[in-house]
């Protein structure tokens, strides 16, 4: 699904932060990056989704088969590439439900499609939101204007199941939430993935993993993966730390 090969990567006329990244995610995998605070984890989610500020010097993202290194986010996104982000943009006046159904239309219509019927998108609507816990009233808010961090994380993975993307990249998608909400949000991502999509998953602590279960972690540091291995990986790592690796 999607092949990363040798990819350099720096912010605008700024240093270089990927220093040759190379990793596959086939469809059905969940795919796990830890590493050290400046590392380039979120460096490496943005570039694949396309984010303007940063500009890829060498290598190649390939996205089914197709170099997608010229693509806008929009157009990857339409490709099927969703990617959380760290800290969610509020939208005042536009309520969840109008944003989602908005985004979702605009991607069918990219793909050739007709708008969804109104009785599909609301029944669409009520079942993934009942599978995070949300409420009807959390579905007419401005888009994430108030929303604590947990809601804001949580609104994201309604947006994901809603949108149904062949690559789900998620950057900290469990930071600031408490036990409950992490429960809830880790449900929404289980009851996504299936043997067509698959899931990247950004993230600083092992917790989260106790509730996905990933095929592969791997530790991401100075630009660089300096070591690939299964879920026990991220336990060595809460152990251990980061240290044993830098050495």
């Amino acid at each position: 699904m999607l092949q990363i090969k040798n990819l350099h990567a720096k912010i605008e006329d700024g240093a270089e932060i990927l220093k040759g990244i190379n990793l596959e995610i086939k469809p059905g995998e969940v795919h796990a990056i830890m590493g050290p605070n400046g590392a380039g984890k979120s460096t490496l989610s943005s570039v694949i989704s396309g984010k303007d500020e940063y500009e890829v010097t060498e290598g190649e993202i390939i996205f089914e088969g197709e170099n997608i290194n010229e693509d806008k986010p929009e157009d990857r996104a339409h490709k099927g590439i969703f990617m959380s982000f760290q800290y969610p943009v509020e939208i005042p006046g536009v309520t969840v439900t109008n944003f989602i159904k908005a985004a979702l239309n605009e991607t069918r219509k990219a793909n050739g499609l007709e708008d969804m019927p109104a009785k599909e998108m609301l029944a669409l609507v009520r079942e993934n939101s009942a599978k995070l816990d949300i409420k009807k009233d959390f579905l007419a808010r401005s888009l994430n204007e108030g929303f604590s961090g947990g809601e804001k994380k949580r609104n994201e993975i309604f947006q994901m199941l809603m949108l149904n993307p062949k690559l789900a990249i998620l950057d900290e998608t469990d930071s600031g939430l408490d036990i409950d909400a992490l429960r809830i949000v880790a449900d929404g991502v289980n009851s996504f993935r299936n043997e067509g999509n698959a899931v990247l998953l950004i993230t600083h602590y092992q917790r989260l993993l106790d509730y996905i279960k990933p095929d592969f972690v791997h530790v991401l540091a100075d630009g660089k993966i300096i070591k690939t291995g299964d879920a026990s990986l991220a336990l060595e790592l809460e152990e251990k730390g980061y240290d044993w690796l830098l050495k």
